[in-house]
């Protein structure tokens, strides 16, 4: 999945298409997400802004996650219990974790497997497919990935 830079007017926009009132919290930490596509935590997303924005409180990023989830901006991912990460890519896609070295790898998901992802009779409105395992460099070291 590819990085994409977008311009504060073209965030801007996104989110009024989404009905969200624009703040400058809420354009930083959509822009951090688009540029940082490895699923950071909120935590890790306020300690990376608050160099460049030392009036950021953890309150207005928690707050601008929010917003950003309700408007359909951002997507959030719970892996195996731990703290929510965050990410902008919301289209359907699934997520490959390695066991070694925490990474978090985007995977795309074909159209057809939403048919063998969901019962008969039941509409799925949105795919959560998280994957454990080894990433390739990790993987290479030796590891065994049927583990």
């Amino acid at each position: 999945m590819k990085t994409s830079e977008y311009s504060n007017e073209q965030l801007d926009q996104r989110m009024r298409n989404a009905g969200l009132r624009p703040s400058s919290a809420r354009i930083h930490v959509l822009r951090y997400l688009e540029k940082h596509r490895n699923h950071p935590t909120a935590d890790r997303i306020y300690k990376a802004l608050r160099p460049d924005l030392p009036s950021l409180s953890r309150a207005s990023v928690y707050n601008s996650l929010a917003a950003l989830e309700r408007s359909g901006l951002v997507r959030p991912l719970t892996m195996d219990g731990d703290e929510l990460r965050y990410d902008a890519h919301v289209e359907d896609h699934g997520h490959f974790c390695c066991e070694r070295c925490g990474a978090i790898h985007d995977f795309p998901l074909a159209p057809s497997d939403a048919a063998a992802l969901c019962p008969d009779g039941f509409l799925a409105r949105r795919r959560d497919v998280l994957v454990w395992g080894l990433c390739p460099g990790c993987a290479e070291d030796g590891a065994d990935c049927a583990k």
